[in-house]
């Protein structure tokens, strides 16, 4: 099989040749079909403060995946060959992620869990279930598991990127009342056309009386005027990385008894749920398809900001 393999960093990633992976005991073998591009495998490919993420040498890139089973281990009950499936790409458990302990979906086949992979619906695409594995999980658990948003709750969300788009949709599909930020005007009129009602600030935001606020820009400021946005007894959730530090009014979490928490990446059972929305037929993110040949053209467009959604690679 081909697959694009990571050597370390500012070294390019390299289109190589290697064996077919075979199904060992718990695990499936699947003909990928599409895989998404991240910025996190952009951020690896620069800072050596990820290598250490990468325990065993070279390895094929790719966490976000979708495609068909084409053969089972021993001790697999609820996978078959045929089933089309999208994967969780780290082991809650074990931290153990595909791309990076082991060769990920940027190739043509690639062996994991069967534990950890989803039964994608009829009518989900590849493409689709692909990028549900990372923004979509990231969003869904955030908005749902961590922030625990339900019909009827004030939904604010900072950030329409990848996340966001995912985000909005997808708390709409739930009932929820969504209003949106972001510093881009593109951006706001975007998740305007989604259905949300828009603000030009975080702090203009205060007027809605969220019950939650998903913080996906996690720009440091970003995070001290949700706080500051949120209503009485509301909860902050932070997503976004875009700083790793933020200066927040203690006085304000005391006196509004503000719940401030941290969500990261997501479980089976949200990445069901992201399927289920996809299911009905109301989720239309962004999604630019490129050829699975060009992977790692598509890396540098996102290094260079050139890409408004969700890149997803598609294997012919």
């Amino acid at each position: 099989m081909k697959g694009w393999q990571f050597t370390g960093t500012n070294i390019p990633l390299e289109l190589i040749e290697k064996e077919d992976p075979k199904a060992i005991a718990n695990h499936v073998v699947i003909d990928v079909k599409a895989a998404g591009l991240c910025h996190s495998d952009v951020a690896a490919l620069q800072d050596p403060g990820w290598m250490p993420l990468f325990p065993n040498g070279p390895v094929i890139m790719g966490h976000e995946f979708a495609g068909v089973v084409i053969e089972v281990g021993e001790g697999v009950e609820d996978i078959k060959v045929g089933d089309r499936v999208g994967a969780n790409p780290m082991d809650r458990a074990t931290k153990v992620t595909a791309g990076y302990n082991y060769d990920g979906g940027y190739a043509e086949k690639v062996r994991v869990p069967a534990h950890q992979c989803v039964k994608i619906p009829d009518g989900v695409s590849f493409v689709e279930g692909a990028a549900s594995t990372d923004a979509g999980i990231t969003a869904y658990r955030a908005i749902f598991s961590i922030g625990q948003a339900k019909e009827g709750t004030k939904l604010g969300i900072i950030g329409i990127g990848g996340l966001g788009q995912f985000a909005v949709q997808m708390a709409l599909i739930k009932g929820c009342e969504v209003y949106a930020t972001d510093v881009s005007p593109e951006a706001r009129k975007l998740a305007e056309e989604l259905g949300a009602k828009v603000y030009d600030t975080i702090l203009d935001m205060k007027e809605a009386e969220c019950d939650v606020i998903v913080d996906f820009a996690g720009f440091g400021q970003t995070t001290a005027d949700a706080l500051e946005a949120v209503k009485l007894q509301g909860t902050v959730v932070i997503v976004g990385m875009g700083k790793l530090e933020s200066n927040i009014n203690t006085y304000l979490m005391i006196t509004k008894e503000i719940k401030l928490l941290g969500s990261n990446g997501g479980t089976v059972e949200d990445l069901k749920g992201v399927y289920d929305c996809f299911a009905t037929g109301k989720m239309n993110p962004n999604l630019i398809t490129i050829p699975f040949e060009e992977i790692d053209k598509g890396l540098e467009k996102l290094k260079n900001h050139e890409v408004k959604g969700r890149l997803v690679a598609v294997v012919e």
